[in-house]
């Protein structure tokens, strides 16, 4: 059992490394949530039951040493779609966005998962965070390069960035049909390299952690970091809609990942 002094999710070597920030990737434990739902569950789209689910969101606003009225989420629409965070919103208020950028500290910014990418980005020097929702679409249309965008309008330089990746479906868990592979070679034939053709049914897998980190690289960050972690695989620790799709439950948890600058 874990002890509840433990802090709660996982940490990143570089975020850690990052200057007056707080992060973490939240997992499913250390939450009240039940059934389906169990523990951490922070999705408020989800149909959980929503003071469980504020309760959660709480807890990990507490563990950013942030209020939980300072905890910001976007809807998240599978956009391209960055929006930079003044002032935080009330719960399931936040601006349809797959992106948020902010360099006021005190505001905890985030985005929830159950499969898609989390990515949390820091510039310590220029004192200016991100995180990002990218699941296919979002990574394939452009919301990692929008983040990124954002953060330098506030201040940031890419050349100090620091982009992690943390926990989304593996490879070996994401299985896409041929217009899936199509949609990616019409953009740019080099995504070849990004599917295996070793699915089920002759189908291909697709490697969504090697293409968001490769197109972080590309952007010209100074560091980028991927935890290898697989919503899929970790049922202990992770929600994953495609794992909850193929057993034809009702609905799925979504996990937190969230940065915030320290007061000083």
């Amino acid at each position: 059992m874990k002890s509840e002094h433990q802090p709660l999710g996982v940490a990143a070597p570089g975020l850690d490394q990052a200057s007056g920030v707080a992060h973490r990737f939240f997992t499913r434990q250390g939450g009240v949530s039940t059934g389906l739902y169990g523990a951490m569950n922070t999705g408020l789209g989800s149909q959980d039951d929503r003071q469980a689910v504020l309760e959660n969101r709480s807890r990990a606003a507490a563990a950013l040493d942030v209020a939980p009225d300072r905890l910001a989420t976007p809807y998240q629409i599978h956009s391209a779609e960055a929006v930079v965070v003044d002032a935080p919103w009330g719960p399931g208020l936040g601006p349809q966005a797959d992106a948020v950028v902010t360099n006021r500290p005190g505001i905890a910014i985030g985005v929830g998962t159950a499969d898609c990418g989390p990515i949390l980005f820091a510039d310590g020097q220029a004192g200016v965070i991100g995180a990002a929702h990218a699941g296919w679409k979002g990574a394939l249309t452009g919301v990692l390069e929008a983040a990124i965008e954002a953060m330098e309008r506030l201040g940031a330089d890419r050349s100090r960035m620091v982009a992690v990746l943390g926990p989304t479906i593996s490879p070996e868990a994401y299985e896409v049909g041929p217009e899936f592979v199509a949609r990616f070679l019409a953009a740019d034939e080099a995504n070849e390299e990004y599917f295996r053709a070793d699915g089920p049914n002759g189908r291909a897998r697709f490697d969504l952690p090697g293409y968001i980190a490769a197109r972080l690289r590309a952007a010209g960050l100074g560091t980028v970091e991927t935890l290898a972690l697989c919503t899929y695989a970790d049922e202990e620790r992770f929600f994953s809609y495609r794992r909850a799709t193929h057993r034809g439950e009702p609905d799925y948890g979504r996990q937190l990942s969230a940065i915030a600058l320290r007061e000083h």
